[in-house]
């Protein structure tokens, strides 16, 4: 597993598209800058076999302080944003890792190292 950047995704579209990479710059930044201004406003989205993202509020709780457990401290209620993944994803990525898989993981650790 690699963590993936904005950059790659973008170059990936563009090449299996055959599109412009800039075109799908524009496109990708778009997306995510009107995903994150409807969700700001309570917008809840929804991509079928994808997943659903919406604003929830996490209630106040209390927790303790790390350096010293015995002291309470009030956690303020909060929004956060929840991802729920569609059903095509949670298939897809609940999938058994083969043994190939993890070797081939393994041997480009390896050979980065």
């Amino acid at each position: 597993m690699a963590t993936k950047t904005k950059k790659e995704l973008v170059l990936k579209i563009a090449t299996e598209c055959n599109l412009n990479p800039n075109d799908v710059r524009r496109v990708v930044q778009s997306f995510l800058d009107s995903l994150i201004e409807g969700l700001a406003v309570g917008d809840r989205y929804e991509f079928r076999d994808f997943g659903v993202f919406e604003v929830v509020v996490r209630k106040q709780k209390i927790g303790r302080n790390p350096k010293n457990a015995g002291i309470a401290i009030v956690i303020p209620e909060r929004k956060a944003v929840k991802f729920t993944p569609g059903k095509k994803m949670k298939e897809d990525v609940e999938q058994p890792v083969s043994k190939d898989h993890h070797a081939h993981k393994h041997h480009q650790r390896s050979a980065t190292l």
